[in-house]
């Protein structure tokens, strides 16, 4: 099935903006991506000390991290369709307020739920990036939109690898609050520049209301597949509470489609769901996701400082070694990702990642004893993935989105980036557990093997109009 795309070779340039005024665009949406990528990433350090200070263990920290993404996966899909009715910079002010409003709560939280509570709420930052590459769309001409596209993807790995460093800097020399502090300065800049510059319009050829109804079904729906395949990662896949929460997940499914049938202006149109301008972005970004993200956010980090089954470095160095450089190279990647795929195609693009993250996927699997050969892929996986693939996807969920919810594949893609990086983690954590006796090559192999999937389904992606394959 065909649906009319928001691909900007084919739309009006009349409205394009280029010269300083781009250049205003593309600060404003960086420095508004920067502000949720802090609460992501500069509080990783902190999460011990912050679980510390309320009297729990390391383990109590999870929610902070888990909560806070399935929230940002709930957020992307919301926020973004709801900016076709309110405009963008309502939009993206009305998901700052939200961070700012968590953030500060996270300064004040007297005790652990409420500062679990506070991450739910910043959480709602994550719809700055979807919202972001559609304004670009929007806004920016050909000739430059996929380089800034490239631009603003790369902060989603990390502003250059510094962020968590800085973290944890703070963290131990003022304590966790502080990092809380500094997001509350960086989202009051963001939200004058976007004030300021940013388009206040509505999209046009877009009509009707928010449809609330799909956003709350699709909301139950993530929040329950997120506890199935956590639960069955460690219950096991057949318990009692495994089942029912599958149960729940296909039946709150079967509502949200229903539901869908039945709007008139839908969150997210059923056949849209059905078109292969729409699943295969979607599944791929799951499965890239699910399969790069857990690989090197999970596996290589306690690989990487397992004194007895890996390399048994200290954590900054362990950070300087495995987490720098792919974030480096992704900040430098992502805009000649951009640029290719401007000049060459965006499918191209996606496809050369893809592949190329499998491959260094297996090179890192496959030689998961070895520290320099690890170092080497883990490196490169910043080109291919961080870099080709992650912008790709991006790229294409804006160009693939049809004219009359220009929102609608960006928020859906969104929403799988951060249900994909859950699940991954939830699905090669027993396997990395059992590394006292298997070593942790088996829950690379997981991660590989997701990524085939991925890579195969990344075929399957339909050309935006003018592409020829």
């Amino acid at each position: 099935m065909n649906i009319s795309t928001t691909d900007p070779s084919t739309s009006s340039e009349q409205h394009k903006i280029d010269g300083w005024r781009a250049t205003r665009l593309i600060f404003t949406l960086i420095v508004a991506t920067v502000t949720f990528q802090l609460t992501a990433s500069m509080v990783t350090p902190a999460l011990p000390q912050m679980a510390a200070a309320f009297g729990e263990g390391p383990a109590g920290a999870a929610p902070l991290q888990s909560m806070f993404f399935l929230s940002a996966a709930i957020a992307v899909p919301v926020f973004g369709r709801w900016s076709d009715f309110i405009g963008r910079r309502a939009a993206m002010l009305a998901a700052l307020g939200t961070v700012v409003a968590g953030t500060i709560l996270c300064i004040v939280a007297p005790t652990l739920p409420l500062l679990v509570t506070g991450r739910i709420l910043q959480g709602a930052g994550g719809a700055m990036f979807t919202l972001a590459y559609i304004v670009l769309n929007e806004n920016l001409n050909t000739r430059v939109f996929g380089v800034s596209l490239g631009i603003v993807a790369a902060i989603s790995g990390g502003v250059g690898g510094l962020d968590g460093f800085a973290g944890g800097l703070l963290t131990e020399a003022y304590g966790y609050k502080s990092i809380f502090v500094v997001v509350l300065v960086v989202a009051a800049i963001a939200a004058v520049c976007i004030l300021k510059v940013v388009p206040q319009g509505r999209p046009l050829g877009v009509s009707g209301r928010m449809d609330w109804w799909g956003a709350g079904t699709l909301s139950v729906f993530l929040i329950l597949l997120t506890n199935f395949v956590s639960v069955g990662s460690s219950a096991g896949w057949t318990s009692a509470v495994s089942l029912a929460l599958l149960v729940g997940t296909v039946v709150t499914f079967g509502v949200f489609w229903a539901v869908e049938k039945r709007r008139r202006h839908p969150l997210i149109a059923v056949s849209y769901l059905r078109s292969r301008q729409f699943w295969p972005v979607v599944a791929t970004s799951l499965l890239a996701l699910a399969g790069m993200f857990a690989m090197l956010n999970f596996t290589v980090v306690v690989l990487s400082q397992d004194l007895q089954h890996g390399f048994g470095l200290n954590p900054s160095l362990a950070a300087l070694l495995f987490l720098a450089p792919p974030a480096l190279l992704g900040v430098f990647t992502a805009p000649l990702a951009g640029w290719i795929a401007d000049r060459r195609g965006w499918l191209l693009t996606l496809r050369l990642g893809a592949v190329f993250s499998l491959v260094f996927g297996i090179i890192a699997a496959a030689f998961s004893d070895n520290l320099y050969v690890a170092i080497f892929a883990v490196a490169a996986l910043g080109i291919s993935y961080t870099g080709f693939l992650f912008t790709s996807l991006n790229g294409l969920s804006v160009v693939l989105s049809p004219k009359e919810a220009p929102a609608a594949l960006p928020g859906l893609t969104g929403a799988s980036f951060g249900t994909g990086a859950g699940l991954g983690v939830m699905l090669v954590q027993p396997f990395a557990a059992q590394a006292a006796t298997l070593g942790y090559a088996p829950a690379l192999w997981v991660s590989v093997g997701i990524t085939a999937a991925a890579c195969i389904v990344s075929f399957l992606v339909a050309a935006p109009r003018g592409e020829k394959f």
